[in-house]
């Protein structure tokens, strides 16, 4: 790497990573990646989430929840598309004309063009802060098996060869930013409009 800038240097470690995790790949954990990366799959799990909103805040803190949390979706996935990916424009490794051939996809499928955030890392890091703020003081699992699920579906999304690992981890980042702040507009709403069961944690 001598002679090459720092930003050279990160960036040719992303692409070594991303082909080192991508390159272990087998049928069944195909099968396996692909589901974890769809958001369908997740659809009963994010029921139980608001399932566990309802019982720690009640049916008031439901009603506050809901809307926050559609607020920070919305920040988490179109942020990612407009501050990022629209402006960086960095190619998926799928589309980079240098890693063709070398690219383990499954069901052909690659993506839009630009990868630089990974919008599903976003997205779930941000559910993931929400939830373990939310449920912090009375779930003790509830952070580090968050934080676990998010970063397996972050996973996948290198291992399904849509993104290097540096588009996760900056989408990572971005999602908790973002959790983490919609969940202090969630905390004032609850104390605002006093609803049962919501205290500092």
């Amino acid at each position: 790497m001598d002679g090459m800038s720092l930003l050279e240097q990160l960036a040719e470690l992303d692409r070594s990573a991303f082909l080192a995790i991508n390159g272990l790949h087998a049928p069944w954990a195909d099968h396996v990646m692909w589901a974890m990366s769809e958001m369908l799959f997740w659809v009963p799990l994010y029921l139980f989430f608001l399932y566990l909103l309802q019982r720690r805040f009640g049916w008031k803190g439901l009603a506050l929840a809901v809307p926050v949390i559609a607020l920070m979706i919305l920040f988490s996935d179109k942020g990612s598309v407009l501050l990022f990916k629209e402006t960086v424009q960095r190619l998926r490794p799928c589309h980079q004309p240098e890693l063709q051939g070398l690219v383990h996809l499954v069901n052909e499928h690659c993506g839009g063009r630009f990868g630089f955030v990974s919008s599903h890392a976003s997205n779930h890091f941000a559910i993931a802060a929400f939830m373990a703020g939310a449920l912090a003081g009375v779930a003790r699992w509830a952070t580090p098996a968050l934080l676990l699920w998010a970063a397996a579906i972050a996973y996948s999304r290198i291992y399904l060869g849509v993104h290097y690992p540096g588009d996760v981890l900056a989408g990572g980042l971005y999602g908790l930013t973002v959790g983490s702040c919609m969940l202090l507009i969630f905390r004032h709403l609850a104390k605002r409009y006093a609803v049962q069961g919501a205290r500092e944690v």
